[in-house]
């Protein structure tokens, strides 16, 4: 059987059939998938239950997996429960158990719930994400994806020149911060120093052009920070009306892949008292958007 992608959102997203990814993938199966990533910019695979060994044997397909280090507050090796490589967005502690409702860890991982695009806050930001299903929550937990490229297309031609070579500033300080977050340590300060990003993103194989926002943008080079914030939320509530947003109701081994350069996402509430393991990997990106601040 051959791969085959069939669109689930007006705009984008399509859904992967003909492909097991527990297999070593051929060239022209990875070019597909990577053909389908610029088409679609999200991806979904139904039933693949995957190791982690599987999961980033996969994703390195696409490109190096990025370093975890810098994508969440500190966490000692000895306590970390996934392995290197593995990106732990669960609520779930070493022991398999819920986090307490005042972990630190569980109170950073609600700013996933804000618009995001993963890694903004690095000099290089991600390319793709892919996120798998090992327990679904049986309430709520869904994931929701932005396209930016129909967000952009959708803006008068007087805003698209205004924001056209705006340069904005991400950390993940900005996005916490907005939950109120309890203050920073100074290596988490030293590890979230806000890095530049454009706002405006082209993307490099089908040079079409879209938003890149997040909730780590907090402020404008150039603009007083109240006019930054405000232009940044008027293109935020845009950029997330219906039309432009694809729901994902989570499935046991659903895998689903997304291009950061083009897409924002966020998870939605669940309940906490029950198991949520979703484990992800981050293909790392290979250029800056704009050169960094000395």
């Amino acid at each position: 059987m051959s791969i085959a992608i069939r669109p689930i959102h007006p705009v984008f997203a399509g859904e992967v059939s003909g492909i097991d990814l527990t297999r070593e993938l051929s060239p022209e199966q990875v070019q597909a998938l990577e053909a389908g990533m610029d088409r679609y910019a999200v991806l979904l695979y139904r039933d693949q239950p995957l190791t982690d060994e599987q999961q980033m044997a996969f994703s390195r397909h696409f490109g190096p997996l990025e370093n975890a280090r810098g994508g969440n507050i500190p966490i000692k090796t000895e306590d970390r429960r996934l392995s290197e490589g593995m990106n732990d967005v669960s609520n779930l502690g070493k022991d398999g158990r819920p986090l307490a409702r005042d972990s630190r860890q569980r109170l950073f991982n609600i700013g996933n719930m804000l618009w995001h695009s993963d890694s903004s806050f690095r000099a290089i930001p991600a390319k793709y994400s892919l996120l798998s299903a090992r327990i679904v929550n049986p309430v709520g937990g869904n994931t929701e994806f932005a396209d930016m490229r129909a967000a952009y297309d959708a803006l008068d031609g007087g805003l698209k020149a205004e924001i056209e070579d705006l340069v904005c500033e991400h950390s993940l300080m900005y996005s916490r911060g907005a939950l109120g977050f309890p203050d920073f340590t100074d290596e988490e300060k030293a590890l979230f120093k806000p890095v530049r990003q454009r706002l405006v993103r082209t993307h490099p194989i089908t040079g079409r052009k879209s938003l890149y926002l997040s909730s780590h943008a907090g402020t404008i080079i150039g603009m007083p920070t109240p006019e930054a914030r405000m232009l940044l939320r008027d293109l935020n509530e845009h950029a997330t009306q219906e039309r432009f947003v694809h729901v994902h109701r989570w499935r046991l081994h659903d895998l689903i892949m997304w291009d950061n350069r083009q897409t924002m996402h966020r998870v939605r509430r669940f309940d906490e008292s029950q198991p949520r393991d979703v484990r992800r990997t981050t293909v790392a990106g290979d250029a800056m958007t704009v050169a960094q601040a000395a």
